[in-house]
């Protein structure tokens, strides 16, 4: 058991997060000045100084395990943000991974990637123009709900959808008048869920005429539709996301092995994967992403490799590669709490031969994000070849950029440039409740997002 006592603090939860990188097993004790108990222990004091507090915190779990984490004391999931906050302060990238080592303790690998991708997302994507702002809309709806599967998914019936439609294309006329009143200037449109493309044809159509009259979409540099199960994609599909201006979709089949697509409950087959890229290829003409997940039960490390490697015979442009991290919501988190915590070395082998992979089929590294409780401290990167970056990827983590949300459980964001900070202005997640609180939905953008 390892105990240790903070003292000239009672906020201990970033402390906390930093430990349970070094003993995911929770068998730890941590102490404050509250604490009334005398024992023998690792004292650090806190004198303002919460990096300073980390760093001694990390040398001593060091000694105590054994164990060097790659990403030091780093707990947030935006390490890439942080590194371009400090470029804007040096301006000097390689002054950018030293700071990150002997601040931040991270390892050479995690600091020069971080100082990579950040490079790389300046030359594509830039910085965010004035005035200029992103949009999501959330399609809470799934053909089933994945076993690992922590977000506002929904299965029900089309007139169910249909009445959510309704209310949705409400709030997209209400926020397309407000965009065009404010002479705001759209740079990326993302529809996420949930799966879009579980809307049948004529109800995907209705959707993207209601946007097009809306919004004007002649300033977008991307316009994203996430078709992510395959069993959802048909040629009638894509052919009204082109006639609509799509210019990117993404086909997430998260793994190759029909084995692991059944216990994981996405219904689809491989075979139609297979046709999902072959219909891309004829008929689509824009960007294609896909994502992959590393450490899914029961899967080995050839079954990964050979997902990624039909992956990248598929030619996709884009591919994401996840770590899974069980969240507290999803079904796995209830059938083994411990998860998250078994096979590190796995996992690390499987991110390790698909860097290699990517980077020898001509893909770069472009965005990256790291999730709490993911096994092996890892992170989630996605590569992209010929520059085909999603800038609304890059945007959502350097969060310098406002984000407007509709749909439930769409969160929206409103950046302060002179602060540097967003403020959050959230929809509600159950589909029906935000049917009935239509109303409510526009009036909490109306005070909190427009101002």
């Amino acid at each position: 058991m390892y105990t240790c006592r903070l003292t000239g603090t009672d906020n201990t939860n970033q402390y906390e997060e930093l430990i349970r990188v070094f003993m995911p097993d929770r068998n730890y004790r941590l102490l404050t000045d509250s604490t009334d108990e005398v024992c023998d222990c690792s004292i650090f004091a806190y004198d303002g100084d919460r990096n300073e507090l980390k760093r001694c915190l990390y040398r001593d779990l060091e000694k105590h395990t054994g164990k060097s984490p790659k990403w030091g004391i780093l707990t947030g999931i935006r390490p890439v943000k942080l590194a371009g906050e400090m470029y804007r302060r040096c301006g000097d990238l390689r002054q950018v991974e030293k700071d990150l080592e002997r601040d931040y303790l991270l390892d050479h690998s995690k600091s020069s990637l971080t100082a990579e991708i950040l490079e790389y997302q300046l030359k594509t994507a830039g910085t965010p123009q004035e005035k200029s702002m992103s949009v999501y809309l959330g399609i809470p709806f799934c053909p089933t709900r994945c076993l690992y599967c922590s977000f506002t998914s929904n299965q029900v019936k089309k007139t169910e959808i249909d009445r959510y439609l309704e209310a949705l294309h409400r709030e997209i006329e209400y926020c397309g008048h407000k965009v065009r009143e404010g002479n705001y200037r759209l740079e990326s449109f993302y529809i996420g869920g949930g799966t879009p493309t579980t809307l049948d044809a004529v109800q995907l159509e209705k959707l993207l005429e209601h946007i097009s009259l809306s919004f004007d979409l002649s300033t977008l540099c991307e316009f994203t539709v996430e078709a992510g199960r395959p069993d959802t994609i048909t040629e009638e599909k894509l052919r009204i996301l082109k006639q609509y201006g799509v210019t990117r979709i993404s086909i997430n089949p998260q793994t190759m092995k029909q084995q692991t697509l059944d216990l994981i409950g996405r219904k689809h087959t491989v075979e139609e994967t297979d046709k999902a890229f072959d219909m891309a290829r004829s008929i689509w003409d824009g960007s294609v992403n896909a994502d992959l997940i590393a450490g899914l039960p029961e899967e080995s490390f050839d079954d990964f490799r050979n997902s990624l490697d039909r992956i990248i015979a598929y030619g996709a442009d884009n591919i994401t590669l996840h770590t899974l991290a069980v969240k507290r919501a999803s079904r796995l988190k209830e059938i083994d709490e411990e998860f998250n915590y078994k096979d590190e070395e796995l996992r690390e082998q499987m991110l390790g031969y698909a860097e290699e992979a990517l980077r020898t089929a001509g893909y770069r590294p472009y965005y990256l994000y790291r999730q709490k409780h993911t096994s092996g401290n890892t992170e989630n990167i996605g590569y992209c070849r010929n520059d085909a970056v999603s800038v609304y990827n890059i945007r959502i983590m350097e969060e310098a950029q406002s984000i407007l949300a509709m749909g439930a459980g769409g969160i929206s964001k409103v950046y302060f440039p002179e602060e540097n900070r967003l403020e959050r202005v959230a929809n509600v997640s159950n589909y029906e409740i935000y049917i009935d609180r239509i109303e409510e939905m526009t009036q909490r953008k109306e005070k909190n997002f427009w101002r």
